[in-house]
C-alpha cells in the first residue's frame, strides 16, 4: 500500500483518521492463487473468505491506498457459474481441507449487482477502460441472469425477489427440526421482495449505463439507465411505506410470526440513499427515522444493523438473539453509510456526530468490529455465528473513510480518475478554519488536492484546488448565511444558489486542470 490520502487540519481525530483505517485495511487483505493467477482483494471481518460482498464495498475506502484492484474483480467475474450467477466467496485452504472453496450461497440475490459495483470502482480509481470494457459483457449478464432466473425474479412486480432473511445477510427460516442456520432454497422457502436487492441492483444498472457511456456506447448506456429508471419507481411502489424502505414484503401470502417486517428499519436503508434510488425527500425521511429511534434507544449508537430484531432463536441459532450480529446488533457499517448520507442531504451535524465517535472509539481502542452489542461489548467469536470476529473490520471502516472522504472532506468522483469532480468542503460544519486535502488514487496516480481557509470576520471562504481536470466546486455556508459574490482568480464569477434540507451551498464550474483559486463571500 502507499499512501495517497492525506488531511491536515491540526485535529488529530480527523488528521489520523485515514492512517487508522488503512492500518485497518493493511490486515484484512487476501492473496491466493487459484488456477494459477494471483488474486488480491479483502477479507470479510468475520469469514477468511474472499467475498465480492465486502470487497466491493470495501473498494470505496481501499481504492486510495493500494495499486491492485483488478484481480479480484477479473476472478468472481471469470468464474460465474453456466446461468451466469456469480459466486459469493472463494475460501482459502485450512487445515485439513488444503483446497479453495468456491461458494455461491443459494438464498442470495444480491451478488451480481456487487459484481458491477467492484468493477466500476476498480475502473474508475485505474482509469483503464479497455480493462473494463472486456468485462462490461460478463457484468451484463450476471445482471442478466438476476433479471430471469426463478430464484432471483419475480416477473409479475418485475423487481428481484428472495427467500426472507435478515436484510442483505445469507441464512432464511429453517425447515421444522433444524437447529442452525439454514442457507438453501427448497421447498419451505418463503418468498418476499427485500428492498436493498432492487435499490443495488438500481445502482449497478447506472453504473453499466456510466462506464458503456464511457466507452462510447450511448445506446448500451440508455439501455441500462432506463431499465435503472424502472427499477427505482417499482420499488417504491412495492417497498416505500411512508418512512423507510419495509424490511421484507412477501409474495406468497406468508407473514413471520412474532415480528412485524412491516415495522422493521433495516440496514439497506441507508444505502439505497447513497446509491441513489431514495432521492432527497426520502433520504431525510429515512435519516430522520433512524434519528427518531436512537432517542428511543438505550444502545450506544443508533447504527442498527435491524430495528426492531427478530425474536430469539428465529432462524435457528441460539445465539442469534435481539441485539446480537445482524439481528439488531450495532454496526459501524451501517454508521458509515448514514454519515455519508446525513453530509449528502444537510444534516451534517449528524453525519459529523458519527464520524467523531467511531474515530474516538477506534482511536481509544485500536480495534474495530463488524458488530457490537447495544451496550457496546464487540462481537466476538464466542458470542457470534461466524467462524471468526477480526477486530480489523475493513467492512465497516472503509464505509466510515468513505462518509469522511466524500462527506466531510467533500472529495466525490462521479467519472474515473477525478475527471467527474464534485468538490464540497464542509468544514464549516465542524468549526474547521484551516484544512489541506489530498487524495489520489494508488492504482493510477490520480489526484485532487485543496487548501481551505475561512475568515469568519471577514465572512469569506478561500479555496486553492489542484485536479486533473476542472469539476463542480460546492461551498457549503455556515447555518442562516447567504452566499454574496463569488472569485475565481480574484475575478467575480456567477454562481447557483442550491439547497440541501436546511443546508445552502454557492455552486460554481472549475475551468480545466492544474491550480485555481476560488472565493466565496457570505
Amino acid at each position: 500500500m502507499t499512501r495517497s490520502l492525506r488531511v491536515q487540519t491540526g485535529n488529530p481525530l480527523f488528521d489520523g483518521f485515514p492512517d487508522r483505517v488503512e492500518a485497518f485495511l493493511e490486515k484484512d487483505r487476501v492473496d491466493l492463487v487459484v488456477d494459477g493467477r494471483r488474486v488480491h482483494g479483502y477479507r470479510s471481518p468475520d469469514d477468511p473468505g474472499l467475498w465480492i460482498r465486502d470487497h466491493s464495498d470495501i473498494l470505496r475506502g481501499a481504492r486510495y491506498f493500494d495499486r491492485e484492484l483488478k484481480s479480484a474483480v477479473e476472478f468472481f467475474a471469470r468464474h460465474r457459474l453456466p446461468t451466469g450467477a456469480v459466486l459469493d466467496f472463494v475460501s482459502p485452504a485450512d487445515g485439513r481441507e488444503n483446497w479453495d472453496r468456491f461458494v455461491r450461497v443459494p438464498v442470495e440475490a444480491d451478488v451480481e449487482f456487487r459484481l458491477v459495483k467492484a468493477l466500476y470502482l476498480a475502473w474508475q480509481a485505474c482509469g483503464d477502460d479497455e480493462w473494463a470494457g472486456g468485462l462490461l459483457p460478463a457484468a451484463e449478464e450476471a445482471l442478466a441472469y438476476t433479471m430471469s432466473h426463478p430464484w432471483r425474479w419475480d416477473p409479475e412486480r418485475r423487481l428481484v425477489k428472495r427467500a426472507l432473511t435478515i436484510d442483505t445477510w445469507d441464512f432464511t427460516i429453517p425447515p421444522p427440526g433444524r437447529d442452525w442456520l439454514h442457507f438453501r432454497i427448497d421447498e419451505n422457502t418463503r418468498w418476499g421482495i427485500f428492498h436493498g436487492d432492487n435499490t443495488g441492483l438500481f445502482e449497478a444498472c447506472r453504473l453499466l449505463g456510466r462506464m458503456w457511456r464511457a466507452l462510447g456506447e450511448e445506446k448500451r448506456a440508455a439501455r441500462w439507465e432506463e431499465e435503472a429508471a424502472g427499477l427505482k419507481e417499482r420499488t417504491h411502489r412495492v417497498c416505500w411505506n411512508g418512512r423507510f424502505y419495509s424490511h421484507w414484503t412477501p409474495i406468497d401470502g406468508f407473514r413471520p410470526e412474532g415480528v412485524d417486517t412491516e415495522a422493521q428499519l433495516s440496514l439497506s436503508n441507508p444505502m439505497a440513499i447513497n446509491r441513489g434510488a431514495s432521492g432527497p425527500a426520502r433520504a431525510r425521511t429515512i435519516l430522520a427515522e433512524y434519528r427518531r429511534r436512537e432517542t428511543k434507544s438505550r444502545a450506544f449508537a443508533g447504527w442498527f444493523s435491524l430495528d426492531p430484531p427478530f425474536p430469539g432463536g428465529f432462524f435457528g441459532e441460539e445465539k442469534l438473539l435481539p441485539g446480537a450480529y445482524v439481528n439488531g446488533g450495532i454496526l459501524p457499517l451501517v454508521g458509515g453509510e448514514l454519515a455519508r448520507a446525513a453530509f449528502e442531504h444537510g444534516m451534517e451535524e449528524y453525519g459529523l456526530s458519527i464520524l467523531k465517535q467511531y474515530e474516538e472509539m477506534i482511536r481509544a481502542t485500536g480495534e474495530t468490529y463488524l458488530w457490537y452489542f447495544p451496550d457496546g461489548r464487540p462481537g466476538r467469536e464466542e458470542n457470534s455465528t461466524s467462524p471468526e470476529a477480526t477486530a480489523t473490520d475493513g467492512w465497516g471502516s472503509s464505509a466510515m473513510l468513505w462518509a469522511f472522504v466524500e462527506g466531510l472532506c467533500g472529495v466525490a468522483d462521479e467519472n474515473k480518475l477525478f475527471q467527474g469532480l464534485r468538490l464540497s468542503p464542509r468544514w464549516a460544519a465542524a468549526g474547521v478554519e484551516e484544512a489541506r486535502v489530498e487524495a489520489a488514487y494508488a492504482a493510477s496516480g490520480a489526484r485532487v488536492s485543496y487548501t481551505f481557509a475561512w475568515d469568519k470576520r471577514r465572512r469569506r471562504m478561500d479555496l486553492e484546488v489542484e485536479s486533473p481536470a476542472g469539476g463542480r466546486l460546492r461551498f457549503l455556508l455556515p447555518r442562516g448565511e447567504e452566499p454574496a459574490r463569488a472569485f475565481l482568480e480574484n475575478k467575480e464569477v456567477p454562481f447557483t444558489r442550491e439547497e440541501a434540507g436546511p443546508s445552502t451551498y454557492a455552486a460554481l464550474v472549475l475551468p480545466g486542470e492544474g491550480k485555481i483559486r476560488a472565493a466565496l463571500e457570505y
